[in-house]
């Protein structure tokens, strides 16, 4: 009976990969047109306000924006940025406080295939889907599906919406500060609005502006 159980077990898994792995082939060229999230999200927000738009359409100051934001070696890393990975984990043993060490890369993953929250089992999952998108997706299609899935406010995803929502223009006409603000606000978009940004919001929305230009070398993935 349990060799049974295991196999069944087994066959499902196999199954699930051989699902996820399609679905990570169909989206390198096909936007996805839901997510877990939105799907968790939606009885409270009863909308999901979306509008997905080629990174083209998609201000280059919102792209760094973000990257130095979340993410400053997204152009040179696999999906994992080991080097934050291993000072959070000192960080960790010196203080006792675990911080965020996820890539785009690997909020993608989360967001796409995954659910909210924390956990070490979902994190490894995370970093295999990780690995595997940035293996098989080009930077820039990662960083486009990044900026049209993002959650941006209650029941607001992606660039173009959060920029009419916000700045009642489109996302490729953001400016540097709109898109900093946008940018600083991604930890907790529930929580903050770029529209009326508090003191600490406003202040991470000029240092993101002015790290911009001093990671001019780090955003080649891009070009």
């Amino acid at each position: 009976m349990i060799g049974r159980f295991i196999r069944i077990l087994l066959k499902l898994v196999v199954v699930l990969v051989v699902l996820v792995l399609a679905l990570v082939g169909i989206y390198r060229y096909a936007g996805p047109p839901v997510t877990p999230l939105m799907l968790i999200r939606y009885p409270e927000a009863g909308r999901i306000d979306r509008l997905s738009v080629p990174l083209r359409d998609i201000s280059p100051e919102l792209q760094r924006a973000v990257i130095a934001s979340e993410d400053n070696n997204f152009c040179r890393h696999h999906g994992i940025d080991w080097n934050a990975v291993n000072d959070a984990v000192e960080q960790y043993d010196a203080e006792g406080r675990l911080r965020g060490a996820s890539t785009i890369t690997m909020q993608v993953a989360r967001n796409l295939f995954l659910w909210p929250g924390g956990g070490f089992a979902r994190k490894g999952v995370e970093a295999g889907l990780a690995l595997t998108i940035d293996a098989l997706w080009p930077k820039r299609r990662i960083l486009e599906v990044y900026l049209n899935i993002a959650e941006w406010g209650d029941g607001i995803y992606g660039a173009e919406a959060a920029a009419h929502a916000y700045f009642h223009t489109d996302a490729a006409r953001l400016t540097r500060r709109e898109a900093a603000l946008l940018a600083a606000v991604l930890p907790n978009p529930l929580r903050w609005s770029p529209a009326r940004p508090t003191n600490y919001i406003a202040e991470r929305a000029a240092t993101i502006a002015g790290r911009i230009p001093k990671l001019e070398g780090y955003y080649d993935c891009l070009r």
